[in-house]
């Protein structure tokens, strides 16, 4: 595999109520339990960086796609929601809600270029299999 780029970040402390940082030093966060989960909810918490990390990496991916089939976008975005939840056997789950919103392209052409991006997505293509990713595209 011809590897492009590696990330690097520690966790340190207890885990969820802990820090995490890159080993650049450009990012460092002091982690939080969400209060819905017991914690005091006064930091950032684990799925909100996935929920940033989806977000930003499938709307680089959806860019990516308009270009190639010489679509231009303007005022894009993309909206995640990560949600966890028991799975019933002891442990934990993730299914992940993407909303993009493409102003001024017709619905069709919005879904088809979500659609695919979704295939090319870092993201989606790690998590395709393993969670539960509903992707909807809206004008709002």
């Amino acid at each position: 595999m011809n590897v492009l780029y590696t990330a690097e970040a520690l966790s340190t402390g207890a885990g969820r109520d802990g820090r995490v940082a890159t080993s650049d030093d450009s990012f460092a966060l002091d982690l939080a339990i969400p209060k819905e989960m017991g914690g005091s909810g006064t930091g950032t918490n684990p799925e909100q960086l996935f929920a940033a990390g989806y977000a930003a990496c499938f709307h680089s991916a959806l860019q990516s796609v308009a270009r190639g089939q010489k679509v231009k976008l303007s005022d894009s975005s993309v909206g995640s929601r990560v949600q966890i939840s028991p799975n019933g056997a002891g442990g934990y789950q993730l299914s992940v809600l993407l909303e993009v919103v493409l102003p001024g392209i017709e619905l069709d052409q919005a879904q088809s270029l979500a659609d695919a991006a979704h295939q090319v997505c870092p993201y989606s293509n790690a998590t395709r299999g393993n969670i539960d990713v509903t992707i909807t595209v809206s004008e709002d």
